[in-house]
């Protein structure tokens, strides 16, 4: 990057309100030099405001001449710098709601029609060059370059300079508005968020709205020209005329037939077609917007990353991801403005203008390939959360071209509106790894998450939701089987030339002839995406539908049990004492599900997934024609018999030897909190662990005067249970515990050892040492003292209360007995 190496040896003046005055009063060779440095000092010492309106005056007071010193530190001080280190403007952060001020000062300024905009225009009619460092570009371009290897994008053709004899870096010699708009697009990923930006939303940000903004303006939907370029006094800019370079790239090897890559030596001259200077913002535009944006993996890093060893070497933000859905979605509006008769690449004559030639093969030929690598990445490597949402959202986006065709606000019925045209039929087969692989790739993440969970539950009821529209499935399957039809040999030139044609300076001198063979267009993009030798898995194949039934499987597990933990939740509601409230009452000791976003959401979240879940199972019956029998099966093979309550399910096992042994689904459904055991405490309850409720010092002493007791009086206390009279009942009822059989003992193991452990009569004192006894005692005399009853009388009254209800229990607890027998 150019930059002044003169000290700022000037002092610092106040506004250039006259700068021509300004440039009399220095010699010739120092005006640029004062310039910058007079800016400089004002970026410190004036509001953004101020700073705002003198560089209007000086981008329009100023010849270019001057101005051009200035550019590269005033892009810099917008757009920060490449290393991140420096901030600029914080676009990605600014906010009209929030800095409405400096928000609309911004705004204006970098507007596509604003100051900045006409500074670029000024500087590009004197085709002034700045320099790009290679090291900032992403990781595949930058190897390439450093390799001696001429990327595939025409972006880089001609611009590489090379350092002279102990230089270092490789630069590129950009012009004005690729200078600028490397920095534009390159600032979405060098930037990083401050610490307390994390929470602001993405699409009010003025970052955001200025990527909408140059995308409406270069890339309009609209007409078929663009907007005239603002008046400068340097007249109309021409198209960026191409450089020599002043080394030759080594010799190489064709990696991939995918990619065609050039001697710089047999580059042709960039098309001087004066037709093409029409478009040439509006392709260095996608192109900036794609290479610094989707660029990041190529396809030899792609067939690495299939390995589990494989490096990440970029990971995308979730603002990241908005971004290019943005750009997916007004490309989609872009070229479906096409007009109807020049849709067809066979309708294509010397009479079509340049921008609807551009607007016909701008998805095609430069963002296909790069956005599928994208998303593979992201598929195979983002978290297994709800921030997913944001690339499932852009892939889907991808997807429908047709919500963004001008005739879907013309049409009328319901019917029409979802039903997918026949028109889009080649889209979606030229395109067919965008639909069949990375849905198998969605599938293996939706069986590795939590479909309890609201969030999950609508991502997985999104795709289905995409994937069952009319007319879809069968035309995914038609590009499938043109796809699989046995043909003769394709011819290897033919087909390299058409996946990936020769790379010039200009987009329409280098677009190939078009082929209208259906099926030679689905096997070149597959094969120009995974290789001439790809095992390809048919998306309606058996082991794809594998898949989709275990989904189906777990989307039946996952609304039980939303419904077990919402009744769950509702008993435990329902059922509290008042005491709990206090944190006096027990809680449940055995352990609940585990917590999901449920907990946070209530009941109406549980609503909305079993909604979701619902809808997106007949979504998935209807897309690969799901009979009722084989959702019978499923429900069957799960092992959903209720217990006794009708509620609560245990994981899915079998039963062996030595009791229940967990069946590979079982562990899923623990792992995962689908499903549980009911742990109970069955031991010694005079044993088991001091809880939360309970005073920990006098559980231990109760104890220690209940053994005291026990051991003193053992002997009285078994004759007295033996009795057959009534006092004999009475005393069991206190003395003994109620019968091992009783309980839900899971385990034979348990069996047997509860039944070599048999307990005599004992006393209990245990329950005096909870706070909710002793709360209960407090009370009682609180409320006995309000009606002028003592201490004394009062415990008189509890005890007597207390054995009228003990032999009221020994009387109905006889008579049960009796009716067992």
């Amino acid at each position: 990057m150019q930059a002044s190496s003169k000290k700022e040896w000037f002092p610092k003046v106040a506004v250039f309100n006259v700068p021509q005055e300004a440039a009399m009063a220095f010699p010739h060779l120092q005006q640029p030099s004062f310039l910058l440095a007079s800016l400089k000092a004002d970026s410190v010492n004036k509001p953004f405001a101020q700073r705002c309106q003198d560089l209007v005056k000086v981008i329009e007071d100023f010849p270019a001449k001057e101005l051009h010193a200035i550019f590269p530190w005033l892009v810099e001080s917008i757009f920060g710098s490449l290393d991140g280190v420096l901030v600029g403007w914080n676009l990605r952060c600014l906010q009209g709601r929030v800095s409405p001020v400096e928000y609309s000062i911004a705004m204006e300024f970098l507007d596509p029609g604003g100051p900045m905009m006409k500074l670029v225009y000024k500087l590009q009619a004197e085709d002034y060059k700045f320099d790009f460092p290679v090291s900032y570009l992403p990781g595949p371009v930058k190897a390439s370059i450093q390799e001696r290897v001429l990327p595939d994008s025409p972006l880089y053709h001609n611009k590489v300079q090379f350092p002279p004899t102990g230089g270092l870096g490789l630069n590129l010699a950009l012009n004005p508005f690729e200078y600028y708009m490397f920095f534009f697009a390159l600032s979405l990923i060098t930037q990083k968020p401050l610490p307390g930006t994390l929470h602001i939303r993405t699409s009010d940000c003025a970052y955001f709205i200025l990527v909408d903004r140059y995308l409406s303006w270069f890339l309009p939907t609209e007409g078929s020209v663009l907007p005239a370029l603002s008046s400068s006094p340097g007249g109309p800019n021409p198209s960026p005329a191409p450089r020599t370079p002043t080394m030759p790239f080594a010799s190489y090897g064709l990696h991939h037939t995918s990619l065609l890559k050039r001697h710089i030596s047999h580059q042709t001259s960039v098309n001087a077609d004066p037709a093409s200077h029409e478009i040439w913002r509006s392709e260095t535009l996608l192109q900036v917007f794609v290479e610094m944006w989707l660029h990041h993996y190529s396809l030899e890093m792609y067939q690495k990353m299939q390995s589990p060893h494989a490096k990440e070497s970029f990971t995308p933000t979730e603002e990241h991801v908005l971004v290019v859905r943005l750009l997916l979605k007004h490309l989609h509006a872009f070229s479906n403005s096409l007009k109807p008769e020049q849709v067809s690449p066979s309708t294509h004559s010397h009479a079509t203008s340049p921008l609807e030639e551009f607007k016909r093969a701008a998805v095609p030929r430069f963002v296909q390939q790069k956005l599928y690598l994208f998303l593979q990445h992201c598929f195979g490597h983002w978290p297994l959360d709800a921030s997913f949402r944001a690339v499932l959202e852009m892939w889907l986006s991808y997807l429908q071209p047709w919500r963004y065709a001008p005739e879907k606000q013309a049409q009328s019925s319901d019917c029409q509106a979802r039903c997918v045209s026949e028109r889009w039929a080649p889209f979606v087969q030229e395109n067919l790894l965008m639909y069949t692989k990375l849905f198998v790739g969605f599938l293996s993440r939706a069986l590795r998450t939590d479909l309890v969970s609201p969030k999950n539950a609508l991502m997985v009821f999104r795709v289905a939701k995409v994937f069952a529209q009319p007319n879809l499935a069968e035309m995914i399957q038609k590009g499938e089987q043109l796809f699989l039809e046995p043909e003769l040999v394709i011819p290897h030139r033919q087909h390299r030339l058409f996946t990936a044609p020769t790379f010039t300076g200009s987009f329409l001198s280098s677009w190939p002839p078009a082929v209208t063979d259906a099926s030679f267009k689905v096997k070149s993009h597959v094969y120009s995406l995974e290789g001439q030798d790809c095992k390809y898995t048919p998306m309606f194949g058996p082991e794809v539908r594998t898949l989709v039934l275990r989904l189906a499987q777990l989307i039946t597990q996952a609304k039980q049990t939303a419904k077990s933990i919402s009744d769950q939740c509702g008993e435990s509601t329902a059922g509290r004492p008042f005491l709990s409230w206090l944190g006096f009452c027990s809680t449940d000791t055995n352990g609940s599900y585990a917590a999901n976003d449920l907990d946070e959401m209530g009941q109406d979240s549980v609503r909305k997934t079993d909604e979701y879940l619902e809808k997106a199972l007949e979504y998935l019956c209807q897309m690969f024609r799901l009979s009722e029998a084989q959702l019978t099966q499923l429900t069957l093979a799960l092992g959903t018999t209720q217990d006794e309550n009708g509620k609560k399910q245990l994981p899915d096992c079998v039963v062996g030897e030595d009791g229940l042994i967990l069946t590979p689904l079982g562990r899923y459904q623990i792992i995962n909190g689908l499903r549980r055991f009911d742990i109970e405490y069955q031991g010694d309850s005079e044993l088991q662990p001091i809880r939360s409720y309970e005073i920990a010092s006098l559980v231990r002493v109760l104890f220690r005067l209940s053994s005291a007791i026990n051991r003193r009086f053992a002997g009285p206390m078994a004759a007295l249970c033996s009795r057959a009279d009534f006092l004999g009942s009475f005393c069991r009822y206190h003395l003994t515990e109620p019968g091992l059989a009783d309980r839900h003992l899971l385990s034979p193991v348990a069996r047997g050892c509860a039944a070599r452990r048999p307990r005599g009569p004992r006393l209990s004192l245990r329950f005096l040492g909870s706070y909710r006894t002793l709360l209960s005692l407090l009370l009682a005399f609180f409320v006995a003292s309000l009606f002028c009853i003592g201490p004394l009388p009062c415990a008189l009254l509890l005890v007597l209360g207390y054995l009228l209800y003990a032999v009221a229990m020994t009387l109905l607890t006889e008579r049960s007995k009796l009716h067992h027998l």
